[in-house]
């Protein structure tokens, strides 16, 4: 087996058996990670597909990547972000993780408290927020107004109101972080709020 920056300069030469090397290493790691984050053995193998798929045709440009597990790992995060935010404006991708979230109903009692306990972190750390920014932060992420729409509602400026979502963001994210909840959990968790 090749190291890995062999592998990417030979990819970014067009060497396909090398591309081959580098996804049979990878795609497992890869599509297992999105499977723990998105809960959906199709969105993951889709969401893991694209992303070598793009590896591949933007080959000229990867001989810069100094770690092919940190770029990957990256991009997947980046990618299954990109799903959710997706998701939650397309109602036929929004049944389908309902669904996927709904089988996850059925996992052990452990996991499910574990949940409960999340939640309840989470709407602590909500409350930590000044008035206003519990405000907007709540058209944004429960309600799903864009900035544009909360900024019109609340007679704001679009920055003020970009600023605020970004900030209130932080304000959570430090406050679970505290607790014990790393960055990717708050993700998925305020996804289903």
């Amino acid at each position: 087996m090749k190291l890995d920056q062999t592998l990417i300069q030979e990819i970014a030469q067009g060497s396909e058996p090398a591309f081959q090397e580098l996804f049979n290493k990878y795609y497992p790691t890869v599509y297992q990670y999105l499977l723990k984050v998105v809960k959906s053995k199709e969105i993951a193998e889709e969401i893991a597909s694209d992303i070598f798929l793009k590896l591949w045709l933007g080959k000229e440009m990867i001989g810069d990547i100094q770690s092919m597990h940190a770029f990957l790992r990256t991009v997947s995060t980046n990618k299954a972000i990109d799903f959710f935010r997706s998701a939650s404006r397309q109602q036929n991708i929004r049944k389908l993780v309902e669904k996927e979230l709904n089988s996850y109903q059925n996992q052990p009692a452990d996991y499910q408290l574990l949940d409960h306990e999340y939640q309840t972190l989470l709407s602590k750390a909500i409350e930590q927020l000044s008035p206003q920014r519990k405000l907007v932060f709540s058209l944004s992420r429960v309600e799903g107004l864009t900035h544009e729409e909360i900024a019109e509602k609340l007679q704001l400026s679009r920055n003020t109101v970009r600023n605020t979502v970004v900030e209130s963001l932080k304000i959570v994210r430090d406050f679970l972080q505290k607790h014990g909840v790393d960055g990717m959990a708050f993700w998925l968790a305020y996804v289903s709020v």
